[in-house]
């Protein structure tokens, strides 16, 4: 089971693993306070995408597809997130003010997909 949480949102302890997918480190936030077990800066957005995008809901299955498309050129960058959903819960965090239209949700949506399509990894979620 993946789930996407706001980083400033308190963690719980049905979180399971808790891994930030923003590229930025969010604002205010101390490290200690997070209690992550990753950061992953390689699974977010390239900052040309992360710009083009800024969070506009006019443009969010555009920046989608675009997304996408990195995340199909980079599975080493989202792979521990599969094996640690192999384990048990993953909860992917983000900074983002915009609950709806954001990477980490966008990111929970391509892995659940490839999950649906890819029979071997089908446990992981």
């Amino acid at each position: 089971m993946i789930r996407v949480k706001r980083v400033y949102e308190p963690s719980a302890p049905d979180d399971g693993a808790r891994f930030l997918v923003d590229r930025l480190w969010p604002r205010g936030m101390k490290r200690e306070a997070l209690q992550l077990d990753g950061w992953l800066k390689e699974v977010a957005p390239s900052d040309t995408l992360r710009r083009w995008f800024g969070h506009d809901p006019k443009k969010w299955e555009e920046f989608r597809r675009r997304y996408f498309v990195e995340l199909d050129g980079r599975p080493e960058a989202w792979r521990l997130i599969l094996e640690a959903a192999r384990r048990g819960k993953v909860t992917l965090l983000y900074g983002a003010r915009d609950t709806e239209h954001n990477n980490a949700v966008a990111l929970g949506a391509y892995l659940r997909d490839k999950v649906g399509r890819h029979k071997h990894l089908r446990s992981a979620l």
